[in-house]
């Protein structure tokens, strides 16, 4: 996934994609200790992140996805991570459509 996969960067975040290899798609999600240290930020940024994923769900079902955090970010802007990782799975999925 992380040598072959299509990358799209966004400001705080990596969409990794790449064909699904069995019928359905899978997503996983990265978020290292060292760019966010508290577990309880990190699980609220998954569920951010999983909620972003679900809303694209239908369209991404022949990809396997994955969602890294690049950059530190605070508590405060998390939710703009949600517009960030919707834009890249609506970007994914436009490219897909071609």
């Amino acid at each position: 996934m992380f040598q072959a996969g299509r990358r799209l960067n966004g400001t705080h975040l990596q969409l990794l994609a790449s064909p699904a290899e069995h019928s359905v798609g899978r997503v996983g999600f990265v978020i290292g200790k060292k760019l966010l240290a508290g577990a309880v930020e990190r699980n609220y940024l998954r569920r951010l992140l999983r909620e972003a994923v679900r809303q694209h769900r239908p369209a991404l079902d022949s990809f396997d996805i994955v969602l890294r955090l690049r950059t530190p970010c605070p508590p405060a802007t998390q939710p703009s991570l949600l517009r960030e990782a919707s834009e890249l799975l609506g970007t994914l999925t436009d490219a897909s459509d071609r």
